[in-house]
């Protein structure tokens, strides 16, 4: 599959097959390939949380995500945590901010990561759902996360049950200027 297909193909899945599990070796490809990513300074801030206990990810899904986050992904196999590493991409060694974005930097080659996860996820046929709306305290608490790793997203990891509508996107020129 090519990467234009990869595209049109991924989608954001809310109803999982209960029935399909996924592997810890699939996982593993996946955060792999996550890890491919360029970040600042080669860096490599990420950082991944995997959930598979079927008694965690019930107690996580309850406890740690928003109601309708949980009913959303109530039957995928596998939750995954992403962080980063906060005040080191965009920072000197010693500290200092680099640019005007600070720990957004962080965020954003986080961001490069996930989007590099998904797509190897939907090559290996997985889907995924990236929810931001979650429950920090309780997740960093369940999950023993330190205060030095920011909880940036909570991505779902499962098969999808149907063929979901591809929603509109905008048109080139709606959202670029050429100089």
């Amino acid at each position: 599959m090519n990467l234009s297909e990869l595209f049109e193909k991924r989608r954001s899945i809310r109803a999982y097959d209960a029935n399909k599990k996924v592997t810890k070796e699939q996982i593993e490809e996946i955060i792999l390939a996550a890890g491919q990513a360029p970040s600042w300074k080669n860096s490599q801030t990420g950082r991944y949380y995997v959930i598979m206990s079927e008694e965690v990810l019930e107690r996580f899904k309850a406890e740690c995500l928003a109601e309708f986050n949980a009913k959303n992904c109530a039957d995928a196999p596998v939750l995954i945590v992403t962080t980063f590493v906060k005040n080191r991409a965009g920072f000197t060694r010693e500290g200092v901010a680099e640019n005007n974005m600070g720990n957004c930097w962080g965020a954003y080659d986080l961001g490069l990561q996930n989007e590099n996860l998904v797509l190897k996820a939907a090559e290996m046929g997985l889907d995924t759902l990236i929810m931001g709306i979650r429950y920090e305290d309780r997740i960093r608490e369940m999950l023993d996360i330190p205060e030095t790793e920011e909880i940036a997203a909570v991505i779902s990891l499962g098969y999808r049950v149907s063929e979901p509508v591809a929603p509109k996107r905008k048109e080139v020129s709606e959202i670029t200027k050429f100089y």
